[in-house]
């Protein structure tokens, strides 16, 4: 749990970074990590997923939550002196 030593490079600056890595640590450790002592995941061996999920299957739900990007203004000249 080096994320939450203090003064190393792991912890977050913002507190909200900091909830989104322990949000993805929680998931990933629930869904994708395989036990050792079940062989399967905390989520399989507790019934709420049938498969092993894969780092891809959490990416395609960041992006599916993720806000449609809008469109960027026109490039303004940069002002000489």
């Amino acid at each position: 749990m080096k994320r939450f030593a203090r003064l190393t490079n792991a912890h977050s600056k913002k507190f909200e970074n900091h909830c989104h890595m322990v949000s993805l640590y929680t998931v990933w450790y629930n869904f994708v990590r395989i036990n050792s002592a079940v062989k399967m995941s905390p989520a399989m061996a507790a019934g709420v997923s049938k498969t092993l999920w894969t780092m891809n299957d959490i990416v395609a739900l960041i992006d599916a939550a993720a806000p449609a990007p809008k469109p960027r203004g026109p490039l303004q000249e940069a002002r000489g002196s």
